[in-house]
């Protein structure tokens, strides 16, 4: 049946996804060989055999890409921070210890108030303050 996800390109989609890995496969189900379904099978062998081509020419064997699953946690949990530039440098070396814990838990209160406001850029500016002021007080070991 023709439909939203029977469609040659979701097909093409979906055949494309299996291509990714070395072993890959996509098996498909139907009780008739729609138009979609033809093209997107007709399509798919097309690119299959230009990609070998190419990989003969230029001596390419396929691989899967492998990547532990720490690597891409990390990446996701890492692009969350939002860098921002200051345009000069807080004078926090002065700071005593208390007063900087003060301002981490101003800057705390203020980050969640932001929040609660919808105004995720200036939280997501806010957290990233106290990422950094957290950071200093372990490097220096106050």
């Amino acid at each position: 049946k023709e439909g939203f996800l029977r469609s040659t390109g979701s097909l093409i989609q979906v055949i494309g996804r299996a291509a990714r890995n070395v072993r890959g496969q996509a098996v498909l189900y139907a009780d008739t060989l729609t138009d979609s379904l033809q093209a997107a099978v007709e399509e798919t062998r097309r690119r299959r055999q230009r990609q070998e081509a190419y990989n003969r020419e230029h001596g390419i064997t396929p691989a899967t890409v492998v990547k532990a699953p720490d690597d891409v946690l990390w990446a996701v949990a890492e692009g969350d921070y939002l860098r921002v530039e200051t345009a000069r440098e807080p004078p926090e070396d002065a700071w005593s210890r208390d007063e900087l814990e003060a301002e981490i838990d101003r800057l705390e209160e203020a980050m969640r108030a932001a929040a609660a406001d919808l105004k995720f850029e200036k939280a997501a500016e806010l957290r990233d303050r106290v990422r950094y002021l957290r950071q200093r007080t372990l490097m220096a070991g106050a």
